[in-house]
């Protein structure tokens, strides 16, 4: 089958299918070649016109529009595995661990060492086939809020039971260690999952963003590259056309796709993501993720722009009036201050330190309160203030979710046992130490 590695040149006359296929033409047990893919089980004209939804791209369709129509088809034609329903998910279906096996005709794979496969239900046969040849297996922590990726690392002597169990979510919980973002990784092969992709290779996944996300933070790390192979692993019904004006240039495409009936390889030149597209994050999103927070910081040191969609950049040279850095009145807590609570009980002042510095919502000055596991936030001015309680919503500082509010006046005797720090004299934001 390594012949359905050269390139495939996808008609763009390609008749739209009347049909989608169902459940059982992936099933098939010859093969049969047409010249750009490999297809099991159909004759090679109709591999291209039975295999796909019919979806032809009009004007203002939307990337949730095809998604849904995904959705809806695989649980109505009940093409749909567990878990279910598929809807909001990367849809795992009948035949995923047939289409898994696909991966072990592909040169890519064969030569690879370490490979990033996400947690997804149907990529479960892929990792299943890293453990068994021995290769690195990284899966991506759920929702990255815990680091990057977890090492899966079976134990000495894994029996074939223990491997599949490894490759499950809960082996992913119960089998792994952490890789951290100073260690030495080099990603041969990327596997990912998706809602819809199409023969060139443009890929939709389920809408959060965390399989470009995860590519342009690899990108960061210097673990992959450009040249990177990526693969996805779908059912035949979510081989669809996408029209090019849906794609940013932070979406991630694919290099090969893997159904029950099909092996594909797309010929794409659309570049990766060649980074992080700060302007594309939050600082909800940042709140959440330390691994991003680090990445952040990192690339702010390199002095690249790391400006976040929804913290507007400082004008070149702008600089801060002594009146915008004046400290609050002895009498009261003002309104463009913000209240942190729920630290935890080991909680020192540095760590808040770093993580709002890395955060990029560092305060003029901080009132420190351990005592109370608490802490004030003394901004320029409200709207400064307001964007500070945007970026830490969901924030955690060690074990703890920390509460973020808009402080309310207080007398000075409310302060007692804090303590604060003033502006530098050259006005730049400083925060209290220990």
């Amino acid at each position: 089958m390594r012949e359905a590695e050269r390139s495939h040149q996808a008609s763009a006359a390609r008749p739209p299918c009347p049909h989608p296929p169902g459940p059982d033409q992936c099933a098939g047990a010859g093969s049969a070649r047409t010249g750009d893919v490999t297809s099991r089980g159909t004759p090679p004209r109709e591999a291209s016109r039975t295999d796909s939804v019919a979806m032809e791209p009009r004007a203002g369709v939307s990337k949730q529009d095809i998604r849904e129509q995904i959705w809806d088809y695989m649980e109505s034609q009940n093409l749909a595995d567990f878990p279910r329903p598929v809807h909001h998910r990367i849809p795992n279906f009948k035949g995923s661990y047939l289409a898994c096996q696909n991966i072990r005709d592909l040169e890519v794979f064969a030569r690879t060492q370490e490979l990033k496969v996400d947690p997804d239900k149907p990529l479960e046969g892929v990792r299943l086939l890293a453990l068994q040849s021995k290769k690195t297996l990284l899966v991506p922590t759920p929702r990255l809020r815990t680091g990057l990726f977890n090492k899966i690392t079976p134990p000495p002597g894994a029996t074939k039971d223990i491997l599949r169990k490894c490759a499950t979510s809960q082996g992913v919980r119960n089998y792994s260690t952490p890789v951290g973002l100073d260690s030495k990784v080099l990603v041969d092969l990327v596997v990912v999952g998706s809602v819809a992709v199409s023969e060139k290779g443009w890929r939709i996944g389920k809408g959060e963003g965390y399989a470009d996300l995860e590519y342009a933070m690899m990108v960061s790390m210097g673990a992959v590259s450009q040249g990177t192979p990526v693969v996805t692993i779908v059912h035949d019904c979510q081989v669809v056309d996408i029209p090019e004006a849906l794609l940013e240039d932070h979406d991630l495409t694919v290099d090969y796709i893997l159904t029950p009936t099909r092996v594909i390889t797309t010929g794409c030149e659309r570049p990766k993501p060649a980074g992080i597209a700060w302007s594309k994050i939050s600082c909800e999103m940042l709140g959440k993720m330390p691994v991003l927070r680090s990445l952040r910081h990192q690339e702010e040191q390199a002095g690249k722009d790391v400006t976040l969609r929804d913290r507007p950049r400082s004008p070149p040279g702008a600089t801060r009036s002594p009146r915008d850095l004046a400290p609050p009145e002895l009498g009261s807590v003002p309104l463009s201050s913000v209240q942190i609570g729920n630290l935890p009980r080991d909680a020192r002042v540095s760590e808040l330190k770093r993580a709002l510095s890395a955060l990029g919502v560092a305060p003029s000055r901080l009132t420190w309160q351990g005592p109370q596991h608490r802490a004030f936030l003394h901004y320029r001015d409200p709207a400064e203030a307001q964007q500070a309680i945007a970026c830490l919503q969901g924030f955690r500082l060690g074990a703890n979710t920390v509460r973020v509010v808009l402080a309310r006046q207080q007398r000075a005797s409310d302060l007692v046992g804090s303590h604060t720090a003033e502006p530098l004299p050259d006005h730049q934001p400083t925060i209290a130490g220990p």
